[in-house]
C-alpha cells in the first residue's frame, strides 16, 4: 500500500506529530507547542501514567515486570554470557522509561560530547550541549556555572541517607577515591551520594515534568493506547503516521515534520517497518522499500552491569524492613504522611566513578551501592540482611543490532547487544570487580559486613571472575546508538537529527546517540530533546 492512498481528506492534520511520548518525546511536546503556533500530536504506546508505583520512587521495583507500564524485551541468546537471554525493560506510559527507571541524574563526561564533536558531528560538544542541561534543570542546589535553575525537570539531593551508603563512600576515600559531592560538576571521577529526578519524595517523570504544564493546551493532541504502525510517505516525503488505538486503524498528516521518539527499540524498528532501512530485511517481512538505509538498527549499545552482594552484620537495610511485617507497614504510613523513608530512594544511593587503569584520560567504570540486595533485578529481596554493589563499564566497544522479525508491529524486535565480545570489554568488567572488591574490603565497611554472598571467597582468579561476568552480567538499561548521528555510510541522522535522504522526519532520543556516554541515559536523552527542540524551531521558520 502507498502513501498516497493511505491518507484520506478527512484525517486530523498536525503540524508535528511526535511518536513516542517518553523522556524525549514529552519535552518536545512541552516545547514545540509552547508558542501556540504550532499543533502538535503526541502518540504514546501505552497507557496514561496513572499507576500509583510510578510516582513512588522505589516503584521501579513493582513496574519491573509490570507489562501493562513496561514492554519487556528480551535479547536474543549473548554468545559471551553463556547464550543467557537478558531482560530488556523499557518504559510503555507516559513517560516511557523516565517513568520506571531508577531516577539517578547523571549526564556522564564533558569528554563524551567532546568524542561526538570530534567524530563530526558539529554542534555536539560539551560546550554546546552545557546549555541545555541547565535549561532542562531546576537544581535543588541553586544555579551555577554548570547548573541550571528554573527548568522543568528537579534535580534534587537524596531525602534519605542510611548508614551502609555513608560507610561506602568512606570506604571508596580510603582505597584513594577523592570525595566528589557533585557527579555533573567540573569532574566526574571519585564517589558520593547521587542525585535524583525528584520533587519532594516523588518521581518527576517528563510526563509530570514536561508534558503535566502543557497537558491543557489546545494546540497539543495526546493519545494514548496509539501504537504507531509506520510512518506514511509521498516518494521520500514522510507526510503522516498509521497507528492503532484499541481496534480502530487511524492515521494522522503532518504539515511539517515528524518526529521518532520511541527509544532505541523502538525508534529502528517503526522505521524498518515503514520502509527504511536494509533493503533485504524490509524484502524478507514484504515492505516495500522507501530507501535502504544499512543503518538503521544498527550499532546497538548498552551498559552492563555486575553486582556483587554482600551479607550485612546488622539490620540496617532495607530487606529488613520488606521482610518485617510491621516494619513494612509503618514505612508506607511514614512514605504516605511525610513522604521520607525507604520508598524514596532510588536504584543507587552512593555512587562511584574510576578508571580500571592510570593510562586512561577519565573514568571507565561507574558503581552503584544500593543498601538491598535480591537475586535478580525486581525480585523478592533476599530474607537476610544484605546490600549490593554494581560494577557498569561505561565505554562498551561491543555493538550489536536491532532488526524487526515480521512486518506486524506487536511482535517484538530481534536484540542483540553482543555484550562483551571485545577484549576490552572483557578485561574492564573484570578489573572492575577487583577494585569495587578492595572498596568493599576497606576499613570503613569492616563493621558491616559478615561476608561476600555472591559471587564469594571462592571466586578470585582473573578467569574466575570473567566467568562470573559470564554467569551474571546483565543490563543497567542504557541501550542507544541504533539510529546514530554522523556522516558516514551507517549514520541514520545528521546534526539536525533528520534523517538522512527522508524528508520531514527526524528522530529524537537515545537512538541518536554516536555512541554511550559515561554515566546513566535520562539526562541526555532530555537534554539531546531540548536541543533538537530548538533545532526544528528554527527550521520552521
Amino acid at each position: 500500500m502507498n502513501a498516497n492512498s493511505s491518507l484520506a481528506p478527512s484525517d486530523p492534520e498536525f503540524d508535528y506529530i511526535i511518536v513516542g511520548a517518553g523522556s524525549a518525546g514529552c519535552v518536545l511536546a512541552n516545547r514545540l507547542s509552547a508558542n501556540g503556533k504550532h499543533t502538535v500530536l503526541l502518540l504514546e504506546a501505552g497507557p496514561k501514567d496513572a499507576n500509583i508505583w510510578i510516582h513512588v520512587p522505589l516503584g521501579y521495583g513493582k513496574l519491573f515486570k509490570d507489562k501493562t507500564v513496561n514492554w519487556m524485551y528480551q535479547t536474543e541468546p549473548e554468545p559471551e554470557l553463556k547464550g543467557r537471554q537478558v531482560f530488556q525493560p523499557r518504559g510503555k506510559t507516559l513517560g516511557g522509561s523516565s517513568s520506571i527507571n531508577g531516577l539517578l541524574y547523571v549526564r556522564g563526561q564533558h569528554e563524551d560530547y567532546d568524542r561526538w564533536r570530534q567524530l563530526g558531528n558539529t554542534g555536539w560538544g560539551y560546550d554546546d550541549v552545557l546549555p541545555y542541561f541547565k535549561k532542562a534543570e531546576n537544581q535543588k542546589r541553586g544555579a551555577s556555572e554548570l547548573h541550571g535553575s528554573g527548568g522543568p525537570l528537579p534535580v534534587s539531593d537524596m531525602i534519605m541517607t542510611d548508614p551502609l551508603s555513608k560507610a561506602f563512600i568512606d570506604a571508596a576515600v580510603e582505597t584513594g577515591l577523592p570525595y566528589n559531592p557533585d557527579f555533573n560538576g567540573a569532574k566526574q571521577e571519585g564517589v558520593g551520594l547521587f542525585q535524583t529526578t525528584t520533587r519532594n519524595g516523588r518521581r518527576a517523570s517528563t510526563a509530570v515534568a514536561y508534558l503535566g504544564p502543557a497537558r491543557t493546551r489546545g494546540n497539543l493532541k495526546i493519545e494514548t493506547n496509539a501504537l504507531g504502525q509506520r510512518v506514511l510517505f509521498e516518494g521520500r516525503r514522510a507526510v503522516g503516521v498509521e497507528y492503532r488505538q484499541g481496534a480502530a486503524l487511524r492515521r494522522a498528516r503532518a504539515r511539517t515534520e515528524i518526529v521518532l521518539s520511541s527509544g532505541a527499540y523502538n525508534s529502528p524498528q517503526l522505521l524498518q517497518l515503514s520502509g527504511v532501512g536494509p533493503a533485504d530485511l524490509l524484502r524478507k517481512h514484504g515492505i516495500d522499500v522507501v530507501l535502504d538505509v544499512q543503518g538503521v538498527g544498527h550499532d546497538l549499545q548498552d551498559h552492563m552491569q555486575v553486582r556483587i552482594v554482600m551479607r550485612c552484620s546488622q539490620k540496617i537495610t532495607l530487606n529488613d524492613t520488606v521482610n518485617h511485617p510491621i516494619r513494612r507497614t509503618l514505612e508506607g504510613a511514614r512514605y504516605a504522611l511525610f513522604r521520607k523513608g525507604w520508598l524514596t530512594i532510588a536504584a543507587g544511593t552512593a555512587g562511584a566513578f574510576f578508571k580500571t587503569s592510570p593510562r586512561l584520560a577519565s573514568p571507565d567504570i561507574q558503581v552503584h551501592f544500593l543498601p538491598f540486595s535480591t537475586d535478580k533485578m525486581g525480585e523478592k529481596l533476599h530474607d537476610f540482611s544484605g546490600f549490593t554493589a554494581s560494577v557498569c563499564q561505561l565505554r562498551p566497544e561491543s555493538r550489536g543490532s536491532l532488526r524487526i522479525r515480521s512486518a506486524d508491529p506487536t511482535v517484538p524486535p530481534e536484540i542483540r547487544i553482543n555484550y562483551m565480545s571485545t577484549e576490552t570489554d572483557r578485561t574492564t568488567n573484570v578489573e572492575g570487580l577487583k577494585i569495587l572488591r578492595k572498596i568493599l574490603g576497606a576499613p570503613a565497611l569492616k563493621p558491616f559486613v559478615v561476608d561476600e554472598v555472591d559471587p564469594g571467597v571462592k571466586v578470585s582468579t582473573d578467569a574466575e571472575l570473567l566467568d562470573f561476568c559470564r554467569e551474571r552480567g546483565s543490563t543497567i538499561y542504557h541501550p542507544t546508538s541504533t539510529c546514530r548521528m554522523g556522516n558516514d555510510a551507517l549514520a541514520v541522522v545528521d546534526q539536525r537529527l533528520k534523517v538522512r535522504g527522508i524528508e520531514g522526519l527526524r528522530v529524537v532520543d537515545g537512538s541518536i546517540m554516536p555512541d554511550l556516554v559515561s554515566g546513566n541515559t535520562n539526562a541526555p536523552i532530555i537534554m539531546i530533546a531540548e536541543k533538537a527542540s530548538d533545532m526544528i524551531l528554527e527550521d520552521a521558520r
